[in-house]
């Protein structure tokens, strides 16, 4: 995962998590909060979350604390579904079934028959064009990892979301493109 580096002044960053967290959750403060806490404060942020950062194998701060903090605020609110690189269909449809962001129509019931026989990537891929179609943009948190954390939003702030990423210093990808 790629941290925030020497690129930009410290404010900047924490200006642009809490935008990027604001644009996923938008409503909700608390998802913004815990990202600021881990960007301002990571010592303390792994101390008060040292059991959920175990399942992850982190028990030290490091560059992408935020990012994580992120990730996992928004999947507390039900905002993103973390699936793994060889999740089965079932279980895709499952997790992002339970997502609060998503459109009223699942994607999978516009697929073509073969549609539903894809990678995990591709079904992604496919999940992203399909929700296009009904108006909502699905995207990727990438956390350098072998997983696809996914969230929805609104297709007009998809460049702003990944702006705001890259700016922070990790990247978004969306999908169905």
């Amino acid at each position: 995962m790629s941290g925030p580096g020497p690129g930009p002044a410290a404010g900047t960053v924490l200006d642009s998590l809490t935008a990027v967290a604001e644009l996923l959750a938008p409503g909700l403060p608390a998802v913004a909060e815990q990202t600021r806490h881990a960007h301002t404060d990571p010592e303390g942020y792994v101390r008060d979350h040292a059991d959920r950062l175990e399942d992850r194998g982190i028990d030290e701060p490091f560059p992408g604390l935020a990012w994580i903090a992120l990730v996992d605020a928004l999947h507390d609110h039900k905002l993103l579904a973390e699936l793994d690189w060889k999740e089965g269909v079932d279980e895709i449809r499952w997790r992002m079934g339970g997502l609060a962001s998503r459109p009223s129509v699942d994607p999978w019931v516009l697929f073509d028959d073969g549609e539903m026989e894809l990678t995990t990537h591709d079904f992604l891929q496919a999940c992203g064009r399909h929700y296009r179609e009904v108006g909502t943009a699905l995207v990727i948190l990438d956390i350098e990892s072998d997983c696809y954390p996914v969230a929805c939003l609104s297709p007009r702030r998809v460049d702003e979301l990944i702006s705001h990423a890259k700016s922070a210093g990790f990247a978004v990808w969306p999908l169905g493109v």
